[in-house]
């Protein structure tokens, strides 16, 4: 399994119900085979009052153990779609603190 992880070209945004979250000119993309390509944005550009820490932990052999969050978005709770490696594998320690989000109905990453 290879994991490449570069600077993510542009400005990302992330948008939950609508509201802006962050938006990052330092995000990074974590390439790994078989997986769509994922945007991780550095904490400082998410508005993480937003987020709620989750009891979910899940382990990845290649990128080490993930802790979730939920998000508080207006009228519901997006439950456990938040992710980030705290003390991530050597193949991913550029990614170490840095958030992920998965897309959905409620929850969009786009590429200004």
């Amino acid at each position: 399994m290879t994991i490449r992880i570069v600077k993510a070209e542009g400005k990302w945004v992330v948008r939950a119900s609508g509201a802006v979250l962050g938006e990052s000119s330092n995000a990074l993309e974590l390439l790994e085979d078989g997986h769509k390509p994922v945007i991780y944005f550095p904490r400082s550009d998410i508005a993480m009052a937003f987020l709620e820490p989750s009891e979910t932990v899940t382990t990845c052999p290649h990128k080490g153990t993930a802790t979730y969050y939920s998000i508080e978005a207006k009228n519901r709770t997006l439950t456990d779609v938040v992710w980030s490696y705290e003390d991530p594998k050597e193949a991913a320690a550029a990614i170490k603190g840095y958030l992920a989000f998965q897309p959905g109905d409620y929850l969009q990453i786009e590429e200004l």
